[in-house]
């Protein structure tokens, strides 16, 4: 089974490559050092800190090993891929919405990259998948639960 192919900008590889490395030199050591205090408290059947510690640390390396795939898996977005013409990974569009009259911005990127309340939305989102291919000055209606909004692509930037 293939695993699957990780889109990333520069700036997203920047941050899981930072992340990565904080878990591995700073969060590894620190849960380590916790484990060994817990120890020091004696019985550890009933050790609550030892088990927290425990916890963590589990949860520490589930994530590296979930980086370390997405890092080995994934297909680097340069800046001069992205065009001014059509709707790609990597590009900043403005929307209008075609019922309300508002207007956002969004920077299409992967899903590993996706952050919502920054306005990076990811391609396999309803809007990020609506609008993507698609040209400046284009109509797309975006399926959504309460129905289906229309937007406007009123540019593409890089």
């Amino acid at each position: 089974m293939s695993e699957k192919e990780v889109i990333l900008t520069q700036e997203g590889l920047k941050k899981l490559e930072e992340e990565l490395e904080n878990l591995k030199s700073v969060k590894r050591r620190e849960v380590a050092e916790r484990i060994k205090v817990a120890i020091g408290y004696g019985d550890i059947s009933e050790n609550s800190e030892y088990e927290d510690a425990k916890n963590e640390q589990a949860f520490i390396e589930g994530r590296v090993i979930t980086l370390e795939k997405m890092l080995r898996n994934a297909r680097i977005i340069n800046d001069d891929e992205v065009d001014t013409e059509t709707v790609n990974i990597g590009s900043k569009v403005i929307l209008k919405d075609l019922e309300f009259g508002d207007t956002v911005e969004y920077t299409i990127v992967g899903t590993a990259e996706s952050d919502p309340s920054q306005n990076k939305i990811s391609n396999e989102s309803p809007v990020g998948k609506a609008i993507l291919g698609k040209k400046k000055g284009s109509t797309v209606d975006v399926n959504v639960p309460a129905g289906i909004i229309q937007y406007k692509i009123m540019d593409i930037k890089k």
